[in-house]
């Protein structure tokens, strides 16, 4: 059964429409208007045009900021992605952890990057959750009153480098370089921060789960159902994807059925600065690629025996050395 997290009132979530400026070297953008709630900012969010895909001069609805993160656990490496029913969209995708930028952070969209992951990954050992630190600074705990956080083996957040042109926020360029696209069907601006995600060693049994707000009635409610942890790790080799997708439950990876799976538009191809799909399908993105999606077999009742069996022996080494 899913655990409430956490309740808030979407009211108090006040965002701004930009003005955005683009030319084939930047992209340059500033706030304008008078601030919107949730659910302005949601009507503002229609379909819009552009007949040059470099150059251009618009308004759109709002500021939204992604992060591409990689998580580096036991030497290797993954990105992760989580599952989100889109509400305002009508689908289920796979995206990158996402949020929109509040009107006081515009200037500083890391920030609330930062916080997303916070509030999106969270990892779980049986001592208890694991906090975060970005450089010399720890990361919130937005749960702190439902779950118990521990106070050692914090996980270390970094930036990775960043997208070859740059964008500004007014005078001002956002110094981690985020790639930057305009997404049509939404007429928003979207940022992607490439963030990295160190593990510590010393966490053993390690579970993943992904816990997103939806709004219900007149409340953003944030829950955690261990049934669906809804975090994947996408495997890389040689820092590129490789088509597989897993869940971590207590150090095992169990691999995802990619059947029917959609991804959101973050993946979906670039035409100068800007993004004119919804969606991509898996096997679209795969094929894009030029990756070969591998069909994990399922485990034959020997090799399931024998993983039971070498279970059981450890336990036992490990009770003798008590």
């Amino acid at each position: 059964m899913a655990r409430t997290l956490i309740r808030k009132n979407p009211s108090n979530f006040k965002t701004l429409p930009l003005h955005v400026e683009a030319t084939p070297e930047r992209l340059s953008y500033q706030s304008i208007g008078m601030p919107l709630n949730f659910a302005q900012t949601l009507q503002r969010r229609k379909a819009i045009q552009l007949d040059d895909s470099e150059r251009f001069v618009i308004e759109l609805a709002n500021l939204g900021v992604s992060v591409r993160l990689t998580l580096n656990w036991q030497n290797r490496d993954y990105w992760v992605l989580v599952r989100q029913r889109r509400q305002d969209r009508g689908d289920v995708v796979l995206k990158l952890i996402s949020g929109y930028v509040p009107a006081q952070e515009l200037n500083l969209p890391l920030h609330t990057a930062i916080q997303e992951v916070a509030e999106e990954c969270l990892l779980e050992t049986p001592e208890g959750w694991l906090g975060g630190r970005f450089n010399d600074t720890w990361l919130p705990a937005p749960y702190a009153a439902a779950l118990h956080y521990r106070e050692a083996l914090p996980f270390t957040l970094s930036p990775a480098s960043g997208a070859a042109r740059p964008v500004h926020c007014g005078n001002l360029m956002l110094l981690e370089r985020p790639r930057a696209y305009v997404h049509l069907p939404t007429a928003s601006l979207q940022l992607i921060y490439d963030l990295r995600l160190q593990v510590p060693k010393e966490a053993k049994s390690l579970s993943l789960f992904h816990v997103d707000e939806r709004l219900e009635g007149d409340q953003l409610v944030a829950r955690l159902n261990r049934k669906r942890p809804d975090l994947y790790l996408m495997p890389l080799k040689d820092g590129k994807p490789l088509a597989e997708l897993y869940t971590l439950k207590k150090d095992q990876l169990i691999p995802a059925s990619t059947r029917g799976l959609y991804l959101a538009e973050s993946f979906a191809l670039q035409d100068g600065w800007v993004v004119r799909e919804e969606r991509v399908r898996w096997r679209e993105w795969v094929r894009q690629q030029g990756l070969v999606e591998s069909r994990p077999e399922k485990p034959s009742h020997l090799q399931r025996f024998s993983d039971k069996a070498r279970a059981l022996l450890q336990r036992a080494k490990t009770t003798l050395h008590k």
